[in-house]
């Protein structure tokens, strides 16, 4: 069950004064975690970037081999405050993480560890700045992305899910959560089933899925269009990433207040907790490395694209 955890972080999060420490504070009396907070100021404000660690009984923190998932819940804010009163539905993917975060640590807790180590990370901004786009605004960030990537993607992370609110759109239009492709240094490769049984599993109904572009997998400040920032940890690590979407039927903009479901969060949070368990065990893969082993012998190296062109990284 997750729903408790969700309502317990949505709670919390919903409050102009709280930022990461009160969502760190939460993990001190759990054992076999950590977390910890750093404040990074840009030009248009100031974020608390969270990382927190469930350490698995034969993850690297224990000095095993067993591979370790990264969480990644993106998003400009959670709240857009004097703007707008109150959480905005951009959030829903830092509340996803922290509560999928929080369900982890009370089962490694109560005895119930994971074979290997999860990471997960996201940052609380309560006054992030709104930003043009259509078909509707979209939330900032008081940092740039390449900041939000250098202090969200950690290089331990073997493979990552990236969640994000991806709502303001008129493409996908279905109110629950969707899963992306794998993107690999560039490449889109075929859709994990193991996730996808996962995602069947965990909502008990067939897979939703959706289409990613080029523009999508590369870096933000190149001049095209991106849906949203959901695939921007891929520009950031060699690992596999996978994104899951938050979506819903109509549009909504990133910037709305009481837009946000607590059944189609805890969905999210419960299927990452899921991947957990299998990815970490080693009893499910983001990629088949064959067939990413033959694309790259076929096709070359594709990873310029993780770039924000002319070989520069992003």
């Amino acid at each position: 069950m997750t729903l408790k955890q969700v309502l317990e972080i949505t709670d919390m999060l919903d409050h102009p004064k709280v930022g990461g420490q009160n969502v760190a504070d939460l993990f001190t009396d759990h054992r076999h975690c950590s977390a910890a907070v750093q404040t990074v100021h840009g030009v248009k404000g100031s974020t608390d970037f969270i990382c927190i660690t469930i350490a698995g009984v034969n993850g690297r923190t224990a000095g095993g081999t067993n591979p370790t998932l990264g969480l990644i819940g993106r998003l400009g804010g959670i709240g857009a405050r004097p703007t707008r009163i109150g959480s905005v539905s951009d959030g829903d993917g830092a509340i996803a993480v922290i509560s999928a975060a929080l369900k982890l640590a009370e089962m490694s807790t109560r005895g119930d560890r994971l074979p290997g180590d999860v990471i997960i990370a996201t940052h609380i901004c309560q006054d992030a700045p709104t930003l043009p786009h259509e078909p509707v605004e979209f939330m900032d960030s008081p940092v740039e992305i390449s900041t939000m990537n250098s202090h969200e993607v950690k290089a331990d992370m073997d493979a990552v899910i990236s969640v994000d609110t991806t709502k303001g759109n008129r493409v996908f239009n279905h109110r629950g959560i969707a899963l992306s492709p794998t993107v690999k240094s560039g490449y889109v490769l075929k859709f994990s089933d193991d996730l996808v049984r996962l995602l069947e599993m965990t909502t008990g109904e067939a897979a939703h899925t959706f289409a990613v572009t080029t523009q999508d997998i590369t870096p933000y400040g190149n001049g095209v269009f991106h849906i949203n920032s959901i695939l921007q940890p891929a520009v950031a690590t060699a690992a596999p990433v996978v994104g899951l979407a938050i979506t819903s039927a109509s549009v909504v903009p990133g910037s709305a207040t009481g837009a946000s479901h607590e059944t189609d969060v805890a969905s999210a949070a419960r299927f990452c907790i899921e991947a957990a368990k299998e990815f970490t065990g080693q009893r499910a893969q983001f990629y088949d490395a064959d067939e990413y082993s033959r694309l790259t012998e076929l096709y070359g190296n594709l990873s310029h694209l993780q770039t924000v062109g002319g070989g520069v990284n992003a």
